[in-house]
């Protein structure tokens, strides 16, 4: 079952052209509703509920509207659109040839989707295709091979996925290999999409990242059986991390170059939206090349479920038992001050090592007279990660930052902005806010229709106002 290319989401109610939206956002652990006026941008309503995946999860949108229209009657007859990552969001293996080069390229690709990464497999390492199911994907992300290449790597590929998986596939890899992977995939539910590493050292992810989102629609929400109601599969437009990276493209456009730094339960996400610099991307040493969009996901860092590693990773042996207090009961909500400090430190280093990771470092190296193999050819920035030195925003988000005492994202940035040692490329003069409503996700819903109402909505972003 073969789509040729992908396209965008289609709107599966009515969109008004005036009034208001229930922009709602299905999460891992509370769903979160607003109601949006769509001729000024402004939340007139907003509320929060746990997310009732141990029922129905409608269960809890339902409890959300009610106290929505119990703030605004217009909620009553109002249009939901939403987004979703719970049942554990959109999970995404990636099937590549080279290690460094399409299997990376596809990782990236995955991430930039909204997807969580749970296996890479690369033909160059002689990975096991066996071991795939056992990562329980709901969609493989297939790529290998530069247009006008090899075509035989990915055609082996795909012949080796046919007797271990049977669900959706996204194929961007060869495009002169696609229609004979179309056939040898022929009974998967398959979207080819162009080619995200057309040639070495260029990246192209907004086809696969279509093409990634239009299966999670069509195959991955109903799949999971998270509501026996159809309304929720006409409300759901895109995985969550998707529409929240949309939302951020949008900030960026009005408030320059961004980073979102979310700080979950479960992960910390990064996303960016950077302009790149041509003379630093040719100085850089890349195989892979870097996006003006980019999101990072750090499984192990995170404020309940992952808290344990989180301090681990820190070598903060002083919050072990806090950390493990968090692990073993993810309800905890702190009520003194003492553990409101416990949960901050545990938030700045998450938010610290997430951004690091996602940033690396900057150094110059010498290189060698390629004609002797020594000398002093000339100086050469290598860097890991992207720069984030220029950005101009720097927002936070999670429940951490939300429900914090006064000034508690100046203590959990700190250290993580400004001049900064040890050649991180991390944010020197940003401005700091924090997304109180949660409001880049329902931007990120509204941006195809209804943009000027979305710039509104993130513009109080800029001012502080969230």
């Amino acid at each position: 079952m073969v789509e040729e290319g992908a396209l965008a989401p289609v709107s599966k109610q009515p969109r008004p052209e005036h009034g208001a939206v229930i922009c709602v956002d299905f999460g891992s652990t509370f769903t979160k509703a607003l109601l949006v006026d769509l001729a000024d941008g402004e939340v007139r309503a907003a509320a929060e509920h746990r997310t009732t995946i141990d029922t129905d999860v409608l269960d809890g949108y339902d409890a959300c509207l009610a106290a929505l229209v119990d703030q605004d009657p217009r909620a009553a007859d109002a249009p939901t659109w939403g987004c979703s990552s719970a049942g554990g969001g959109l999970r995404i293996a990636v099937v590549g040839n080279e290690e460094l080069v399409t299997a990376e390229a596809g990782r990236r690709v995955a991430l930039s989707s909204g997807g969580k990464v749970v296996a890479v497999f690369a033909a160059s390492r002689a990975d096991d295709l066996g071991e795939l199911p056992a990562s329980e994907p709901d969609v493989v992300l297939l790529t290998g091979g530069t247009n006008g290449g090899n075509t035989e790597p990915i055609l082996a590929c795909a012949r080796a996925l046919v007797p271990v998986w049977q669900g959706p596939v996204v194929v961007a890899g060869s495009v002169e290999a696609q229609a004979e992977v179309a056939e040898i995939l022929a009974h998967h539910p398959l979207v080819l999409a162009p080619n995200i590493v057309p040639r070495i050292g260029v990246l192209a992810p907004e086809g696969a990242r279509t093409a990634i989102r239009e299966l999670f629609l069509s195959h991955v929400i109903g799949g999971k059986h998270l509501s026996s109601r159809d309304d929720f599969l006409a409300m759901v437009q895109g995985a969550t991390p998707d529409v929240v990276l949309t939302g951020v493209e949008l900030l960026a456009d009005v408030a320059g170059d961004t980073v979102v730094v979310d700080v979950g339960g479960a992960t910390t996400d990064v996303h960016s939206v950077v302009e790149l610099d041509p003379e630093d991307a040719r100085l850089s040493r890349e195989v892979v090349a870097t996006t003006r969009v980019t999101r990072t996901v750090e499984g192990d860092l995170g404020m309940r479920w992952s808290a344990v590693t989180t301090a681990e990773a820190a070598g903060r042996d002083d919050l072990a038992d806090a950390a493990l207090r968090r692990r073993d009961d993810v309800g905890f909500v702190p009520e003194t001050d003492a553990e409101c400090d416990l949960d901050e430190q545990l938030a700045h280093v998450a938010v610290g090592l997430a951004l690091r990771r996602h940033a690396g470092r900057s150094k110059v190296v010498v290189s060698p007279d390629p004609s002797t193999g020594s000398g002093q050819r000339g100086r050469v920035v290598e860097r890991t990660g992207k720069d984030l030195r220029e950005v101009d925003l720097l927002v936070g988000s999670g429940g951490v930052l939300r429900h914090g005492r006064p000034g508690v994202a100046e203590r959990v940035f700190a250290g993580s902005v400004g001049e900064v040692e040890g050649g991180w490329q991390l944010p020197r003069r940003a401005g700091v806010t924090v997304d109180l409503h949660y409001v880049l996700a329902a931007a990120g819903l509204l941006a195809a229709d209804h943009e000027d109402a979305a710039r509104r909505l993130v513009g109080h972003l800029v001012t502080g106002t969230s």
